[in-house]
C-alpha cells in the first residue's frame, strides 16, 4: 500500500488525500504543461468501480467525448494510481486531438512552396493528397517494376520543420533533413569563403533518399518475390513489402517458417520446421547447411 501511495505521489504530485482514511483526493492532473483541477471520492473499500470523479469545467470540456472510456477505466483499474496514469494518457490524447482540430491553417507560402516542389518532382509521382495538403503519398518504381509508396505528413511550419514519413520497408528508413530557415547574417560571400553549400531539404531530397533506400533493398524483394512465386506460401496471405518471414508448405502436415535477413537476403535464412516429420526435415536442412 505504501509503495502504491509513493508511486501515486511521484506520478501525480499535485493530487493529495483530504482525509486520514484516504477516500477523498483533490488537486490537479498535469498534461502538456497545463494543470486541471479534479476531485476523486472513493468508497470505504477504495474500489475504483464505485468511485466518483468530479472535474473542473475545463477538464470536463476536454474529456467530453471520452466519458465512456473514463467510466470503463474506472471499472477496470485495480487502484487509484493505475487509473490516474490512464487518465493522464487519455488527457494527453484529448489535448493533442483538440490542438489539431483548432490548429491554424498553414500560411500561403506553405502551399506555394509545396506545389512548386511537387511540380519539380513530377505530378505523376503524386498518388494522394488530402484537402489541406497536410498528408500526401508519393510513388516510385524499382528496377523490377514494383511500386512503393511513401506517406508524408507535413506540418504547418514546413519546410522549416521536417515532415513525418512512413514507408513499407523491412528496415528502418531515416531520411536526413536540413531545415529551410532564413539566415541573413550569413552572406553569400561568407559561404563561399568557408566553402560550404547550404542545401535545405525538401520533398525532392526525401524522395531521392527514398529511391536510394528502395534500390538498396532490391535484392531482398527479388528473393521474397521468388519465394512467393515458386513455393506454396501459407502465411502471410498478402505479405507487405516489410514482411521478412514466410511459412511455406513442404508436404502433408509439414511446413517451414523462414526469416530472411533484408541486409543479406542471399544467405541461408533462419528456419523452423513444423509438423509430424519435422525431425527428418531438420536433418536435411543441417546437411544443406554443412554443404554450403
Amino acid at each position: 500500500m505504501a509503495v502504491t501511495e509513493a508511486s501515486l505521489l511521484r506520478q501525480c504530485p499535485l493530487l493529495l488525500p483530504q482525509n486520514r482514511s484516504k477516500t477523498v483526493y483533490e488537486g490537479f492532473i498535469s498534461a502538456q504543461g497545463r494543470d486541471f483541477h479534479l476531485r476523486i471520492v472513493l468508497p470505504e473499500d477504495l474500489q475504483l468501480k464505485n468511485a466518483r470523479l468530479l472535474c473542473s469545467w475545463q477538464l470536463r470540456t476536454i474529456l467530453s467525448g471520452y466519458h465512456r472510456i473514463v467510466q470503463q477505466r474506472m471499472q477496470h483499474s485495480p487502484d487509484l494510481m493505475s487509473f490516474m496514469m490512464e487518465l493522464k494518457m487519455l488527457l494527453e490524447v484529448a489535448l493533442k486531438n483538440r490542438q489539431e482540430l483548432y490548429a491554424l491553417p498553414p500560411p500561403p507560402q506553405f502551399y506555394s512552396s509545396l506545389i512548386e516542389e511537387i511540380g519539380t518532382l513530377g505530378w505523376d509521382k503524386l498518388v494522394y493528397a488530402d484537402t489541406c495538403f497536410s498528408t500526401i503519398k508519393l510513388k516510385a518504381e524499382d528496377a523490377s517494376g514494383r511500386e512503393h509508396l511513401i506517406t508524408l505528413k507535413l506540418k504547418a511550419k514546413y519546410p522549416a520543420e521536417s515532415p513525418d514519413y512512413f514507408v513499407d520497408f523491412p528496415v528502418p528508413f531515416c531520411a536526413s533533413w536540413t531545415p529551410q530557415v532564413n539566415s541573413p547574417q550569413v552572406t553569400d560571400q561568407a559561404k563561399m569563403d568557408v566553402k560550404i553549400a547550404v542545401l535545405p531539404s525538401s520533398l525532392i531530397s526525401i524522395y531521392s533518399q527514398f529511391l536510394a533506400a528502395i534500390e538498396s533493398l532490391k535484392a531482398f524483394w527479388d528473393v521474397m518475390d521468388e519465394i512467393d512465386e515458386k513455393t506454396w506460401v501459407l502465411e502471410p496471405e498478402k505479405p507487405p513489402r516489410s514482411a521478412t518471414a514466410r511459412r511455406i508448405a513442404l508436404g502433408n502436415n509439414v511446413s517451414i517458417n523462414i526469416e530472411v535477413d533484408p541486409r543479406h537476403p542471399t544467405m541461408l535464412p533462419e528456419c523452423f520446421f513444423l509438423g509430424a516429420d519435422h525431425g527428418f526435415y531438420y536433418g536435411l536442412w543441417n546437411l544443406l547447411c554443412l554443404s554450403t
